[in-house]
Protein backbone atom coordinates (compact mmCIF):
# COMPACT_ATOMS: atom_id res chain seq x y z
CA UNK A 1 0.00 0.00 0.00
CA UNK A 2 1.12 3.50 -0.99
CA UNK A 3 2.12 6.04 1.64
CA UNK A 4 0.28 9.19 2.31
CA UNK A 5 0.31 10.13 5.52
CA UNK A 6 3.08 9.99 8.65
CA UNK A 7 2.87 10.88 11.95
CA UNK A 8 5.97 11.62 14.03
CA UNK A 9 5.30 10.95 17.43
CA UNK A 10 7.65 14.01 18.26
CA UNK A 11 7.61 18.04 18.36
CA UNK A 12 8.37 19.54 14.72
CA UNK A 13 12.04 20.04 14.63
CA UNK A 14 12.78 24.08 14.63
CA UNK A 15 15.56 24.27 11.68
CA UNK A 16 14.47 25.20 8.23
CA UNK A 17 14.71 22.55 5.60
CA UNK A 18 15.02 19.60 8.32
CA UNK A 19 15.47 15.95 6.58
CA UNK A 20 11.82 15.50 7.02
CA UNK A 21 11.61 18.71 4.83
CA UNK A 22 13.33 17.14 2.03
CA UNK A 23 11.10 14.08 2.21
CA UNK A 24 8.06 15.56 2.37
CA UNK A 25 9.41 17.76 -1.29
CA UNK A 26 11.02 14.89 -2.57
CA UNK A 27 8.17 12.05 -2.18
CA UNK A 28 5.19 14.63 -1.62
CA UNK A 29 3.92 12.88 1.46
CA UNK A 30 2.10 14.74 4.61
CA UNK A 31 4.17 14.47 7.51
CA UNK A 32 2.66 15.72 11.23
CA UNK A 33 4.12 16.42 14.13
CA UNK A 34 2.86 15.62 17.74
CA UNK A 35 4.89 14.68 20.81
CA UNK A 36 3.08 11.25 22.21
CA UNK A 37 5.25 12.50 25.38
CA UNK A 38 6.39 15.51 27.02
CA UNK A 39 8.47 16.32 30.41
CA UNK A 40 7.23 17.73 33.35
CA UNK A 41 9.21 19.42 36.21
CA UNK A 42 9.58 18.14 39.82
CA UNK A 43 8.45 20.57 42.58
CA UNK A 44 11.66 21.45 44.88
CA UNK A 45 9.94 20.04 47.76
CA UNK A 46 10.05 16.82 46.24
CA UNK A 47 13.63 17.15 45.65
CA UNK A 48 14.47 18.07 49.11
CA UNK A 49 12.56 14.47 49.70
CA UNK A 50 14.89 12.72 47.75
CA UNK A 51 17.55 14.41 50.63
CA UNK A 52 19.23 16.60 47.90
CA UNK A 53 21.28 19.45 49.35
CA UNK A 54 22.56 21.73 46.48
CA UNK A 55 25.40 22.96 48.46
CA UNK A 56 27.12 19.05 49.05
CA UNK A 57 27.78 18.91 45.00
CA UNK A 58 31.00 20.64 43.50
CA UNK A 59 30.05 19.06 39.91
CA UNK A 60 27.20 18.30 37.48
CA UNK A 61 26.50 16.21 35.24
CA UNK A 62 24.01 17.16 32.18
CA UNK A 63 22.83 14.56 29.88
CA UNK A 64 20.00 16.67 28.09
CA UNK A 65 19.06 20.56 27.68
CA UNK A 66 15.93 19.17 30.06
CA UNK A 67 18.63 18.17 32.38
CA UNK A 68 19.97 22.04 31.87
CA UNK A 69 16.36 23.54 32.03
CA UNK A 70 15.68 21.52 35.35
CA UNK A 71 18.60 21.73 37.17
CA UNK A 72 18.73 25.60 36.67
CA UNK A 73 14.91 25.99 37.73
CA UNK A 74 15.42 23.85 41.00
CA UNK A 75 18.49 26.15 42.05
CA UNK A 76 16.36 29.26 41.79
CA UNK A 77 13.48 27.66 43.46
CA UNK A 78 15.59 26.53 46.96
CA UNK A 79 17.57 29.98 46.41
CA UNK A 80 20.85 28.26 45.70
CA UNK A 81 23.04 30.29 43.96
CA UNK A 82 25.26 28.31 41.86
CA UNK A 83 29.05 29.18 42.61
CA UNK A 84 31.16 30.20 39.77
CA UNK A 85 33.15 27.22 40.74
CA UNK A 86 30.91 24.94 39.86
CA UNK A 87 31.78 22.06 37.57
CA UNK A 88 29.85 21.09 34.80
CA UNK A 89 30.25 17.86 32.51
CA UNK A 90 28.19 17.86 29.28
CA UNK A 91 27.15 14.41 27.36
CA UNK A 92 27.47 16.25 24.17
CA UNK A 93 28.68 19.84 21.99
CA UNK A 94 24.84 20.40 21.80
CA UNK A 95 24.05 20.44 25.83
CA UNK A 96 27.26 22.44 26.61
CA UNK A 97 25.98 24.84 23.79
CA UNK A 98 22.39 24.95 25.83
CA UNK A 99 24.08 25.72 29.00
CA UNK A 100 25.32 29.25 27.59
CA UNK A 101 21.50 29.94 28.42
CA UNK A 102 22.43 30.00 31.72
CA UNK A 103 25.74 30.64 32.67
CA UNK A 104 28.71 32.48 31.24
CA UNK A 105 30.36 30.22 29.18
CA UNK A 106 34.07 31.13 29.36
CA UNK A 107 33.93 32.07 32.91
CA UNK A 108 32.62 28.50 33.54
CA UNK A 109 34.59 24.96 33.82
CA UNK A 110 33.10 23.12 31.21
CA UNK A 111 34.00 19.23 30.01
CA UNK A 112 32.13 18.39 26.97
CA UNK A 113 31.65 14.70 25.77
CA UNK A 114 31.62 13.58 22.60
CA UNK A 115 27.95 12.35 21.46
CA UNK A 116 27.30 9.20 24.34
CA UNK A 117 27.19 8.75 27.80
CA UNK A 118 30.26 6.17 27.38
CA UNK A 119 32.41 8.95 25.94
CA UNK A 120 31.78 11.20 28.84
CA UNK A 121 32.84 8.80 31.25
CA UNK A 122 36.79 9.57 30.99
CA UNK A 123 36.75 13.15 31.50
CA UNK A 124 34.42 12.33 34.58
CA UNK A 125 37.18 9.66 35.70
CA UNK A 126 39.90 12.50 35.83
CA UNK A 127 38.00 14.29 38.79
CA UNK A 128 37.16 11.66 40.98
CA UNK A 129 37.60 14.06 44.38
CA UNK A 130 34.67 15.90 42.61
CA UNK A 131 31.24 14.99 44.51
CA UNK A 132 28.57 14.75 41.52
CA UNK A 133 24.88 15.54 40.84
CA UNK A 134 23.39 13.53 38.17
CA UNK A 135 19.87 15.75 37.77
CA UNK A 136 17.79 13.42 35.64
CA UNK A 137 13.83 12.43 34.65
CA UNK A 138 12.56 9.63 36.65
CA UNK A 139 12.99 7.11 33.32
CA UNK A 140 16.98 6.34 33.52
CA UNK A 141 18.86 4.17 30.89
CA UNK A 142 20.83 1.63 33.23
CA UNK A 143 24.05 2.28 30.98
CA UNK A 144 24.50 5.68 33.07
CA UNK A 145 24.29 4.38 36.66
CA UNK A 146 26.41 1.38 35.96
CA UNK A 147 29.37 3.57 34.00
CA UNK A 148 29.14 5.67 37.29
CA UNK A 149 29.47 3.22 39.86
CA UNK A 150 31.95 1.08 37.34
CA UNK A 151 34.75 4.33 37.72
CA UNK A 152 33.76 4.97 41.58
CA UNK A 153 32.86 8.61 41.67
CA UNK A 154 31.06 10.06 44.42
CA UNK A 155 27.65 10.67 42.79
CA UNK A 156 23.82 11.27 43.43
CA UNK A 157 20.70 10.95 41.33
CA UNK A 158 18.50 13.75 41.75
CA UNK A 159 14.75 13.00 39.60
CA UNK A 160 14.05 16.68 39.16
CA UNK A 161 11.68 15.88 36.06
CA UNK A 162 9.44 13.13 34.73
CA UNK A 163 8.28 12.38 31.52
CA UNK A 164 4.65 11.77 31.58
CA UNK A 165 2.27 10.60 28.55
CA UNK A 166 0.32 13.00 26.44
CA UNK A 167 -3.22 12.96 26.01
CA UNK A 168 -3.71 11.82 22.70
CA UNK A 169 -7.76 11.52 22.58
CA UNK A 170 -8.11 14.26 19.85
CA UNK A 171 -6.04 11.39 17.29
CA UNK A 172 -8.46 8.77 17.96
CA UNK A 173 -10.49 8.82 14.66
CA UNK A 174 -7.32 10.20 12.40
CA UNK A 175 -5.46 7.41 10.72
CA UNK A 176 -2.02 7.50 9.52
CA UNK A 177 0.11 5.15 6.84
CA UNK A 178 3.15 5.40 9.16
CA UNK A 179 3.49 5.93 12.99
CA UNK A 180 7.38 6.71 13.78
CA UNK A 181 8.56 6.19 17.23
CA UNK A 182 12.39 7.27 18.86
CA UNK A 183 11.45 5.80 22.41
CA UNK A 184 9.89 2.72 24.58
CA UNK A 185 7.70 5.44 25.91
CA UNK A 186 6.07 6.49 22.63
CA UNK A 187 5.15 3.11 22.39
CA UNK A 188 3.42 2.95 26.15
CA UNK A 189 1.87 6.53 25.27
CA UNK A 190 -0.21 4.88 22.24
CA UNK A 191 -0.98 2.00 23.85
CA UNK A 192 -2.32 3.93 26.90
CA UNK A 193 -4.02 6.16 24.95
CA UNK A 194 -5.61 3.82 22.81
CA UNK A 195 -5.80 0.16 24.24
CA UNK A 196 -7.90 -1.14 21.61
CA UNK A 197 -5.61 -0.05 19.07
CA UNK A 198 -5.42 -2.41 15.98
CA UNK A 199 -2.61 -2.15 13.54
CA UNK A 200 -4.13 -3.26 10.55
CA UNK A 201 -2.71 -1.45 7.28
CA UNK A 202 -0.46 0.86 9.59
CA UNK A 203 3.21 0.72 9.08
CA UNK A 204 5.22 1.28 12.31
CA UNK A 205 8.88 3.07 11.92
CA UNK A 206 10.73 2.48 15.15
CA UNK A 207 14.34 3.86 16.14
CA UNK A 208 16.59 1.98 18.20
CA UNK A 209 16.52 -1.52 20.13
CA UNK A 210 15.00 -0.48 22.94
CA UNK A 211 11.65 1.08 21.15
CA UNK A 212 12.15 -2.00 18.73
CA UNK A 213 11.54 -4.21 21.77
CA UNK A 214 8.65 -1.88 23.12
CA UNK A 215 7.26 -2.30 20.15
CA UNK A 216 7.71 -5.67 19.49
CA UNK A 217 6.13 -6.51 23.27
CA UNK A 218 2.99 -4.52 22.76
CA UNK A 219 2.58 -7.08 19.95
CA UNK A 220 3.14 -4.44 17.42
CA UNK A 221 4.22 -5.55 13.79
CA UNK A 222 7.28 -3.37 12.78
CA UNK A 223 8.04 -2.04 9.36
CA UNK A 224 10.26 0.04 8.93
CA UNK A 225 13.41 0.11 11.63
CA UNK A 226 16.19 2.42 12.10
CA UNK A 227 19.40 2.68 12.48
CA UNK A 228 20.70 0.30 10.22
CA UNK A 229 24.26 0.28 8.15
CA UNK A 230 21.88 1.59 5.13
CA UNK A 231 19.71 3.60 6.71
CA UNK A 232 21.81 5.45 9.79
CA UNK A 233 18.79 7.89 10.26
CA UNK A 234 14.72 7.34 10.50
CA UNK A 235 14.48 9.97 7.69
CA UNK A 236 16.00 7.64 5.69
CA UNK A 237 14.91 4.66 6.48
CA UNK A 238 11.54 6.24 5.56
CA UNK A 239 13.12 7.18 2.33
CA UNK A 240 13.72 3.99 1.45
CA UNK A 241 10.33 2.41 2.88
CA UNK A 242 8.49 4.95 0.96
CA UNK A 243 10.32 4.93 -2.84
CA UNK A 244 9.79 1.00 -2.18
CA UNK A 245 6.08 1.31 -2.02
CA UNK A 246 4.97 4.45 -3.87
CA UNK A 247 6.42 2.67 -7.02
Amino acid sequence: MKVKTILVSQPEPKVENSPYSRLIEKEKVKVDFRPFIHVEGVEAKNVRQQKIDLNNFTAIILTSRNSVDHFFRIAEEMRFKVPDSMKYFCQSEAVAYYLQKYVVYRKRKIYVGQRTFNELIPLIKKYKDEKFLLPSSDSLKPIVPELLDEVGVNWTRGIFYKTVISDLSDLRNVYYDILVFFSPSGIESLMKNFPDFEQNDTRIAVFGNSTVKAATNAGLRIDIQAPTPETPSMTMALQKYITSVNK
